[in-house]
């Protein structure tokens, strides 16, 4: 896909900018980086992601945009901004990715995004350096490149702008080193890759890796042991913890009305081992 194709398919999309740091939001520094996007483009319709990723956490930055960015119409501007590396000689980007468009740190935090396209052959990305300062503020600080760098970007590419003139090629990426579940036989070893606001354990066992002729699971999370697959919250009882595939598509363990988290003690990193049960095997 070339700059011009580029060009014309946001032109037929809504203008729409995401935001995604770890800012918080008792600072100003969210509402400064909206400020210089609206100072560009007036019209473009801003979106809070999130701002509530743990300081410096790159992969949780990418396990939320991974989660997020398809939900949103062909053409929008992804601005993810958690950059440890901010002032270094880490490169500033813009990628596409099959028509979503991040802007964004090389530093991995695209790495579940980067996952997929290296399984799937339909999927293609185009990405640029930010190298022209026309599309940076004049004055670049070296603390704040979500300001001066990232948000006068999105909004210019709001406007139109090709993706050639922002900067030249990139071909290499950071990639993060993405956890993949091990499967042996009916067994399945995946962890934890996230903690969610309701204490719920998010791992990256899929709801896929699960099909087959399993009648029944053996689900073992740190000395946790679940015997079946919930389709709701609702079916286990308050205060007892239970196994459920998620919204992301993804094995959960969660406890209806607490946190399992805080209860079962789990934490990103934590292995979670599933067994399929055929009935030959299942005890009588």
């Amino acid at each position: 896909m070339d700059a011009g194709e580029s060009v014309n398919k946001m032109n037929e999309s809504p203008r729409i900018i995401t935001l995604t740091t770890d800012f918080g939001t008792s600072d100003a520094y969210v509402g400064t980086m909206k400020g210089v996007i609206l100072g560009i483009n007036p019209s473009v319709q801003v979106v809070d992601l999130t701002h509530a990723i743990p300081p410096q956490d790159i992969y949780e930055a990418a396990f939320t945009i991974h989660s997020a960015y398809r939900y949103f119409p062909r053409g929008t501007i992804h601005t993810v901004v958690v950059d440890p590396g901010v002032g270094s000689d880490r490169q500033a980007m813009v990628c596409e990715i099959d028509g979503a468009f991040f802007v964004c740190p090389d530093n991995g935090v695209l790495g579940y995004l980067l996952q997929d396209i290296d399984g799937s052959a339909e999927s293609r990305i185009n990405v640029v350096a930010i190298e022209n300062p026309a599309y940076c503020l004049p004055e670049v600080s070296n603390t704040f490149h979500g300001r001066d760098i990232f948000a006068p970007v999105a909004a210019h590419l709001s406007c139109g702008v090709p993706l050639a003139d922002i900067g030249s090629p990139v071909k290499n990426l950071v990639h993060l080193p993405i956890p993949i579940p091990e499967i042996s036989g009916n067994t399945i070893t995946g962890q934890i890759v996230k903690i969610d606001r309701f204490g719920n354990a998010i791992t990256n066992i899929s709801a896929s890796a699960l099909v087959g002729e399993a009648s029944g699971y053996e689900i073992n999370v740190q000395g946790t042991r679940l015997t079946r697959l919930n389709r709701t919250y609702a079916e286990s009882a308050v205060g007892e913890p239970l196994a459920i595939i998620g919204s992301s598509g993804l094995l959960e363990i969660a406890i209806n009305g607490s946190s399992a988290e805080k209860q079962l003690g789990l934490k990103r990193g934590d292995a979670a081992v599933i067994r399929k049960v055929h009935k030959s095997c299942q005890k009588i």
